[in-house]
């Protein structure tokens, strides 16, 4: 399976709208330059988030997007379902009517088990945890100097 780019970047620009959280506005520029996106691809994906209410645009100046709630309170399963990401493997999944061999077939469950587990990652890490992550993560590369 691989998680749509659509879906990739989103979250990482959405991340970043996190770790700003609650400072100020991030334009699209600087979102798309921060995380070497697209600007226009992005575009997009910030208008189907701010359909879905994920987040705000405000006009100005210093204007840009801020999440629509506190970063704790989104959950990474919200921008998944946002930008159209399914973490089902295979049709059967969700549709056991589109295979015949739904009830006999062997690995059916596994892919099952499969998309419960990815959707139990989903659901539990929330844009506060992605923010922390980015976070450390530029600490760790921030260079140190010892005398």
């Amino acid at each position: 399976m691989r998680i749509p780019t659509r879906v990739r970047y989103g979250s990482r620009a959405i991340a970043e709208l996190a770790a700003a959280w609650p400072e100020k506005p991030v334009s699209v520029r600087e979102l798309a330059r921060c995380q070497r996106l697209p600007v226009k691809y992005l575009e997009q994906i910030m208008s189907a988030l701010k359909a879905r209410g994920l987040v705000k645009s405000v006009r100005g100046l210093r204007g840009g997007y801020v999440l629509a709630a506190p970063p704790e309170s989104t959950k990474l399963s919200d921008v998944f379902e946002a930008l159209g990401g399914d973490p089902s493997l295979v049709e059967c999944v969700v549709n056991p009517g589109s295979c015949p061999m739904h009830a006999t077939c062997p690995t059916r469950d596994t892919w099952v088990e499969m998309r419960e587990a990815m959707t139990r990652v989903l659901s539990s890490t929330t844009l506060q945890d992605l923010a922390e992550r980015k976070r450390r993560k530029s600490r760790a590369l921030e260079p140190t100097y010892q005398i």
